[in-house]
């Protein structure tokens, strides 16, 4: 937050408004030919990925104890004005098209990929102001649609896929961005946790393991319940490895509920990206497990040695839960498809 609250109230408001009332004018502009009479159909899935988006990062965001409830406050805002932008810019780069089908299917494309711009924010929480985010929000979520066209028109990349790399391209964004930030230390005042803090960032965690299985197939056209399948085993076997290699990797080989609220989640993030082209649960379960190898044993070598090697400070442990575990769900789906 800024130090002076004159500041903070001459500048923040009047930019979330402006941005609310250039919305209304371009839905107003876009909609009013077709209105909102589309299809009679509904995917209960969606309902399952707003309560993650919502609830399952808010809380997993509360884990600072001085920025618990502006995790959670800012993850609403930027979830509610990225899901509008999202809707139109889909529209901009699908060559204009705005009608009632593709409505209904755009809002549930938005809800994934204002996902990215929450793992950012996790990146740089404690350090951005609100300003700051808005314009992150705007932003990126313009650069991962573009990302998206691209990776479709001259990779040919399905729209499948394309989302689903959401993970990675939201990990990587946020820690490009934090390299603007100045590093914190990990025992800095602004990075301390409290029991509490913990416990709501544990509850954030326990919502994403239990919706991450509809996440990953709500956009999906095909074998739907073979992804929702790999997933769950996946997160299983993610959720495992991450209980046992927390008592190795700790000193005095007790749990570390660090790892356990990062780990348990590197399966699914793997799984986003290479759920299609899994034919078997084996294959699935492998991937959880070297996904969580991945996080916790990254997270415990690497961590200390990042800030001082490329200037950046991951306060979340973004690099480790969403980034890494998404580029080996990236290598296992060109792997697979080329086996």
């Amino acid at each position: 937050m800024p130090s002076k609250y004159r500041d903070f109230r001459n500048s923040v408001p009047w930019l979330i408004l402006f941005w609310e009332v250039v919305f209304i004018f371009l839905f107003y502009y876009l909609f009013s030919v077709v209105g909102l009479i589309t299809p009679d159909f509904f995917d209960p899935a969606f309902q399952d990925v707003s309560h993650m988006v919502v609830f399952g990062l808010g809380f997993f965001l509360s884990f600072p104890k001085r920025y618990g409830l502006s995790g959670i406050g800012f993850n609403l805002l930027i979830v509610a004005l990225g899901v509008q932008w999202s809707v139109l810019v889909e529209g901009f780069t699908c060559s204009g098209i705005f009608f009632s089908s593709f409505f209904s299917y755009s809002i549930m494309k938005a809800a994934v990929s204002v996902t990215a711009v929450v793992i950012s924010f996790a990146a740089i929480l404690g350090k951005a102001n609100p300003v700051q985010l808005v314009v992150m929000t705007i932003v990126e979520i313009a650069a991962f649609h573009l990302s998206r066209w691209i990776n479709k028109k001259y990779l040919e990349i399905t729209d499948f896929a394309s989302m689903m790399h959401v993970h990675l391209f939201g990990a990587y964004f946020g820690l490009a961005v934090s390299s603007s930030f100045p590093v914190l230390q990990p025992d800095f005042e602004k990075s301390a946790r409290s029991p509490r803090s913990s416990l709501l960032s544990m509850l954030g965690t326990l919502f994403l393991w239990v919706f991450w299985p509809s996440f990953n197939s709500v956009l999906a056209v095909e074998r739907k319940n073979d992804i929702i399948y790999s997933t769950y085993f996946g997160l299983a076997v993610s959720a495992v490895t991450a209980f046992a290699l927390s008592v190795l990797t700790t000193k005095d080989g007790k749990l570390s509920m660090a790892h356990i609220h990062r780990a348990t989640l590197a399966g699914g993030v793997t799984l986003g990206c290479a759920a299609d082209s899994i034919r078997y649960p084996w294959i699935a379960m492998i991937l959880g497990l070297l996904a969580t190898v991945i996080a916790i044993l990254g997270s415990h070598f690497l961590q200390r040695s990042l800030p001082s090697t490329i200037k950046i400070n991951d306060v979340s442990g973004v690099h480790f839960t969403f980034g890494l575990p998404a580029v080996l769900g990236a290598l296992a789906c060109i792997i697979l498809r080329v086996i």
